[in-house]
């Protein structure tokens, strides 16, 4: 067991945290945020046995926790804010330009811990800060993790049970917590037309017309850019105009024999990019039924005809022509399907 001096050291550095509008809630009010039975019961058990699978028991309740932070009191705080946060009357609300810094304990061997408890009963009276923060377990482990020159340990009701979180496996259940967590990228205006482009041409309209079959094909063939433009709409919010008009979508469509009807669909140049799809072909056989889409893409060098199959899988067949007479190639590939 690694014992703890009776010393509580403060950082001489902000740490890692700073709450705009943050509210410190103290006393009565913290029993209401935090429930950690199950975890204390966990650690009675480690406290007993020692072992790794009672240690790791905890961990798993521990990563889960809320738990409970001492600090400093913020130095800019007015007289009736400390006591209403010392007296744990009331919420307190911090101002935008309040510090908290978190307390350290220091180990006889020099070594600094960042103190977490499991509910007030932990924390003798005569160590009380002047300040509590509840906060995720997660949270205080990426606090020590990111001023690991300073604090070498977490450490659990160091005052009472006094279970030891080093480094090692502070980083272990930093990378579990972020597990699972979606990151959110930001796009510009211009990426986003891009992204819905490829979601159109790739997904929402063979979609639509592999599932209605000669139904859905006559309804885009006699609303045309209406139909492309109302694609369009159900994938933008509302705070992104369309940058698209009806009129910039241009429909073609050529029975070929009897049995072969080709339509063709321009896409807007407007936001083209590598990648994405300049130009659309709809193969309907009326003598089987059946449907093929082709795309013309944008490459590296040239362009090249891709197919989206009923089931939405993509493939690039081959390079597109070079002067441009593309659709006599879809016809062969049209043809070539039926051998």
């Amino acid at each position: 067991m690694i014992e703890i001096s009776a010393v509580c050291t403060f950082l001489t550095e902000r740490i890692l945290l700073y709450y705009k509008g943050m509210v410190i809630r103290l006393k009565k009010e913290y029993e209401k945020m935090i429930d950690n039975k199950l975890l204390e019961t966990a650690a009675g058990e480690f406290v007993k046995d020692r072992d790794k699978d009672s240690f790791v028991k905890v961990m798993e309740l521990l990563e889960k926790a809320v738990v409970y932070l001492p600090a400093l009191m913020p130095e800019n705080l007015d007289e009736e804010t400390k006591k209403n946060i010392t007296e744990g009357k009331s919420a307190a609300k911090l101002p935008k330009d309040a510090k908290i810094t978190p307390c350290l304990l220091r180990k006889e061997n020099g070594e600094q811990a960042l103190p977490v408890f499991s509910s007030r009963q932990h924390i003798p009276e005569e160590r009380r800060s002047p300040a509590l923060l509840a906060m995720p377990f997660a949270t205080c482990v990426a606090m020590a993790i990111a001023n690991k020159e300073k604090v070498q340990a977490v450490v659990l009701n160091p005052f009472t049970q006094n279970i030891t979180v080093p480094q090692q496996i502070l980083e272990v259940a930093l990378k579990r917590s972020q597990i699972g967590k979606t990151k959110t990228v930001k796009l510009t205006e211009k990426q986003f037309h891009q992204l819905a482009n490829r979601r159109v041409t790739f997904e929402l309209l063979p979609v639509f017309l592999y599932e209605k079959q000669k139904e859905g094909l006559e309804k885009m063939q006699q609303e045309e850019g209406r139909f492309m433009h109302s694609l369009y709409t159900s994938i933008y919010p509302k705070e992104i105009k369309v940058p698209y008009n009806e009129d910039d979508f241009s429909f073609m469509t050529l029975n070929i024999t009897e049995d072969l009807q080709i339509t063709r669909i321009d896409m807007p140049d407007k936001n083209l990019a590598k990648g994405l799809c300049s130009r659309i072909y709809v193969v309907w056989k009326m003598d089987s039924g059946s449907m093929e889409y082709y795309t013309i893409e944008i490459a590296e060098e040239g362009n090249v005809i891709g197919r989206v199959y009923a089931d939405r899988k993509h493939e690039v067949i081959e390079n597109a022509p070079d002067n441009g007479a593309d659709i006599e190639t879809i016809m062969n590939l049209g043809r070539a399907a039926d051998c």
